[in-house]
């Protein structure tokens, strides 16, 4: 079945289910097709209810089983670029009947976890990372003396990352024995772009050898003995299929082996009987659809990649009415851009998570998708500026750490203009760890040059970013949430903000709450809470991250018996750490109690339920200020 429309809740019981690499052995060949049916059916029907990472899935089922069939894990290792495609992997190895916890709180996670499971041998969460720690596997095996297979495999979108050129280049020196697969679909979350997205579809499309008819029959009836010409003839009738010597690779020192067909069970499975006997570095480039094998998901992959529940028949996902964070943002940019030619965006593959999407469509001029690569999104973005342009640096929180050095040493030494905005600040819910953005606070406030910023609502942040807009004196960054914020429509006319000011909502001398960002609300209702308690509570709209507001700081320290701070990030290194840091230097004793991440990498799950755990909440908010407070009034207890 190749468009699973309409089928069972649950599968049906004449497709097989095995779920350890033992019982994958033992089964037929001729079975292994009704196995993938099966895996499908189990990963639409699950993901439905959950939501995940359904394209990228779908598009690797048959190479997940033909490299179980073939390998043995835990001994034999897989890295996976980015292993957000590894649900597969995670059924095949004891997780089956797990598949309908991925990603909610206390079940699988969505990424390889190595505390999950010992098939698990690297967690990675950002792409590039699986060709250089395979190769260490690789050399540590070597040095040890051990005998374990090593595969990386990684998306064709990986090979626009620095890190994984830079493992290529070692390869051959490091080891004879090592096998890459090239998983190519040609897609990352949205469509690949750049030359080596060109040249990989080049390699799928190439008719200029004329030897190529025999160079597949020969590799083909090396893989697969007797089976001979037939296989080949299939292999030759497509062009995706063809089977030819690559120069890249080869000038790599890796024999490359493709492309060959990534949904062809039979093929695969001897391929890879074949390359786990070479004693030399290998590359097998296969090609897979996306979203293989459900409609919809194949009609939308960039959808697909990643999204919360959906209707199984249609694909159909909820409205979410109110404008997120990303989308806002795409189309504030956009409007300040037709005003101002100077505006350029610029995103390191992520159109469509950070929505420039809607940048692209008002001026698609000035718009620039540099691929899987931050450290050159960033130097791009630095060179723009230095020829007078306004560049608006677009990663997700958890991504720019990639770029760090690029903050220090080009940006801020250079003192440039670069507007950099942090999609997915704070927590990022149900993908856990890897893409929790809790951590740019910590490595951006102590950069000399910058000014940091979080805004409380929509309407802020609009300001905010024009504020941006118009500060061409040193670089600038924003950090603000995924999702939603409380629905507050931008004005019409946005307005400059004074850099370093806070905004001062209410007046009070018991309490006063510094609410940053999108915790504001928090400290609202923590300031609602206390005041029926009988106290006077001031309330502080930080604004500013960097630059502080000392002056506020210091009014309402000098003034009430404690400050309480709420902030969406971890709070070592934080903005109550720099709080902190600033009343002691001003030598004021005014102790300050902090809500915010705690020292550790927080696990995936649903907001409110990791908040409710690690004390982020009203409650744990007002027993603190509690600790330095009189006791209420009487009748305020009462009422």
């Amino acid at each position: 079945m190749d468009n699973y429309s309409e089928f069972p809740e649950i599968p049906t019981e004449d497709l097989p289910k095995v779920d350890n690499g033992d019982e994958l052995k033992k089964l037929p060949l001729e079975d292994l097709p009704k196995l993938a049916e099966n895996v499908r059916r189990t990963l639409i029907n699950s993901l439905a209810k959950t939501g995940g990472h359904l394209g990228p899935n779908l598009g690797v089922v048959e190479l997940s089983i033909a490299l179980h069939r073939i390998f043995n894990t835990p001994k034999d290792k897989f890295v996976f670029d980015v292993s957000h495609q590894a649900y597969v992997h995670k059924m095949l190895t004891g997780r089956w009947d797990q598949i309908h916890t991925i990603r909610q709180y206390e079940g699988l996670n969505g990424f390889m976890l190595r505390t999950e499971s010992d098939h698990d041998c690297y967690g990675a969460g950002h792409a590039g990372t699986a060709v250089s720690a395979a190769l260490g596997m690789a050399a540590a095996r070597d040095v040890t003396g051990s005998d374990e297979h090593v595969v990386a495999v990684a998306g064709d979108a990986a090979f626009t990352c620095g890190p994984t050129f830079e493992a290529l280049n070692n390869i051959a020196e490091t080891t004879k024995k090592f096998i890459l697969v090239l998983n190519d679909n040609e897609w990352s979350i949205d469509r690949n772009v750049g030359a080596i997205a060109k040249y990989f579809h080049a390699l799928q499309t190439s008719s200029t050898y004329s030897h190529i008819h025999d160079k597949a029959a020969e590799f083909v009836e090396k893989v697969a003995g007797k089976s001979v010409r037939s296989m080949a003839h299939r292999v030759e009738r497509s062009a995706k299929n063809l089977l030819f010597p690559n120069v890249l690779f080869e000038k790599f020192g890796m024999h490359y082996y493709g492309p060959i067909d990534g949904h062809d069970l039979d093929l695969l499975v001897k391929t890879f009987d074949f390359l786990k006997d070479q004693e030399e570095p290998v590359i097998l480039h296969i090609i897979t659809e996306k979203g293989r094998g459900y409609e919809p998901a194949k009609a939308n992959p960039m959808k697909f990649h990643g999204l919360g529940p959906y209707k199984t028949e249609t694909g159909e996902t909820p409205n979410a009415g109110t404008p997120t964070y990303s989308q806002l943002y795409g189309q504030s940019l956009g409007k300040f851009a037709q005003g101002d030619e100077e505006i350029v965006a610029v995103t390191a593959a992520m159109p469509n998570g950070t929505g420039l999407v809607e940048f692209q469509k008002v001026v698609p001029e000035r718009y620039y998708d540099v691929g899987i690569a931050e450290e050159h999104a960033a130097l791009f973005a630095c060179g723009q500026a230095v020829q007078g342009l306004k560049p608006f640096l677009t990663i997700y929180s958890t991504f720019f750490q990639r770029a760090y050095d690029m903050a220090v040493h080009d940006i801020g030494i250079q003192n440039l203009p670069v507007r950099l905005c942090m999609d997915r600040a704070g927590l990022s819910g149900d993908d856990g760890p890897t893409h929790h953005g809790l951590f740019d606070i910590g490595y951006l406030r102590h950069i000399p040059n910058w000014i940091f910023m979080q805004a409380k609502d929509e309407d802020e942040f609009a300001d905010m970013l024009w504020t941006m807009a118009n500060h061409n004196d040193g670089p600038s960054a924003i950090r603000y949430p995924r999702g939603t914020g409380t629905g507050a429509t931008p004005k019409a006319e946005p307005q400059l903000l004074e850099i370093g000011k806070a905004e001062i909502v209410s007046e009070g001398g018991d309490i006063a709450l510094f609410g940053l960002g999108n915790m504001f609300e928090m400290a609202e209702q923590t300031r609602e809470r206390l005041e029926e308690l009988g106290y006077t509570v001031a309330l502080v709209n930080p604004r500013w991250i960097k630059p502080l507001d000392t002056a506020c700081i210091d009014q309402f320290a000098k003034l009430c018996p404690v400050l309480l701070t709420f902030e969406d990030h971890v709070l070592h290194n934080g903005f109550g750490a720099a709080i902190i840091e600033h009343l002691n230097d001003a030598g004021i004793n005014t102790p300050v109690e902090r809500i915010g991440w705690p020292d550790e990498f927080v696990e995936h799950g649903k907001p409110d339920i990791l908040r409710a755990k690690h004390g982020l909440t009203v409650e744990a908010a007002v027993e603190k200020a509690l600790k330095h407070l009189p006791a209420p009034k009487q009748e305020a207890i009462v009422s």
